[in-house]
């Protein structure tokens, strides 16, 4: 059985043939000749290839090829990623050789319908931060003029309405006139995408109803932070999912001293951004969540307390999607019957 190694670009791949005996050999090939690289692997060939933008269509290509096919999480895999030595040539021999020895960290996959869901999930939220930078630059037009103004204010038609009323020299007026349209377009793309990840949401994830029964947590939230849980079976524990979701603390150890840093923020920021929202919401309702929220504020203030509040909120929901539970009761904790 040979261990191969692939260091995977948008036009190319560098390969690492390493055989169980015998000399190991290095080739390139560009994209293009996919089908040259399919001739030359073995039934009996283990594969492992870095996760990128084209990791899925190369996966997906060779996968009835070979035996076995590692895509592999960059972040964890430093060996490569902090390698002083760093050519493609050099990557593809590091995969080769870990793989070889099994010591890779392996990444989650996701399906095809879940990629599309998670790839809606990341325009949405790039349209949402377009239109946030042009309510910023509506506020600073507005406050040169030595008028203050709301932002909440834009989000809605009437809003918009009452800012192209204003008056204000005529190039002014034409750079407001462009801005709101294209905030008008943005609202209009980010509904069409909101019902699309709604609606996909309830179709792909079947804790999607455990998760909404959940008081603080929406349709499109639960959607968001499924895509980034995945198969909660995946996680042996709840500390594994909040280490996945990057809200635990760096520790630093040296002899007997150990030190708490800052949460590692690894992973997915908009499934983090989302998860706070959600534990914003369900502590006004969660008389559990208020109490515990209230006690770390008090030791350690707002900031600290919603992200520990946040790691709470995030064991109730992997334990929700453990147990299959669903809540007819959130705040009290009462689950429906069967």
């Amino acid at each position: 059985m040979r261990s191969i190694g692939v260091d995977l670009h948008t036009n190319c791949l560098t390969v690492h043939y390493r055989p169980e005996r015998g000399k190991s050999r290095l080739l390139d090939y560009r994209l293009a000749e996919l089908e040259r690289f399919k001739r030359s692997l073995e039934e009996t060939d283990q594969v492992a290839v870095e996760s990128t933008g084209n990791t899925r269509y190369f996966v997906d290509s060779i996968r009835g090829c070979v035996s076995r096919v590692i895509v592999v999480d960059p972040n964890h895999f430093e060996v490569i990623r902090k390698s002083v030595k760093k050519t493609d040539g050099h990557d593809a021999e590091a995969l080769s050789f870990f793989l070889s020895k099994g010591m890779l960290p392996e990444s989650r996959m996701k399906g095809k319908a879940e990629a599309q869901v998670s790839s809606v999930i990341q325009t949405r939220d790039q349209l949402v931060k377009l239109r946030t930078s042009l309510y910023n630059k509506i506020h600073g037009i507005l406050n040169s003029h030595g008028m203050k103004s709301n932002k909440e204010s834009y989000g809605t038609e009437k809003g918009l309405e009452r800012l192209l009323s204003l008056s204000f020299d005529a190039i002014v007026r034409l750079e407001l006139k462009v801005i709101v349209e294209q905030i008008r377009s943005l609202n209009a793309g980010i509904r069409q995408l909101d019902e699309e990840i709604i609606s996909k949401g309830k179709a792909v994830y079947p804790g999607h109803e455990n998760l909404t029964s959940i008081k603080g947590i929406g349709d499109r939230a639960a959607t968001i932070l499924l895509s980034v849980i995945g198969d909660v079976k995946d996680f042996s524990d709840e500390g594994k999912l909040a280490a996945y979701f990057g809200i635990v603390p760096r520790v630093s150890q040296s002899n007997e001293t150990q030190r708490y840093g800052h949460i590692t923020k690894r992973g997915s920021k908009i499934g983090r951004t989302t998860l706070v929202q959600c534990t914003l919401v369900a502590k006004k309702y969660s008389p559990y969540l208020q109490n515990y929220f209230a006690r770390i504020q008090a030791r350690r203030g707002s900031g600290k307390a919603i992200i520990a509040t946040a790691r709470k909120f995030l064991s109730i929901i992997y334990n929700t999607l453990k147990n299959n539970w669903v809540f007819e009761d959130f705040p009290n904790f009462v689950l429906a019957h069967s």
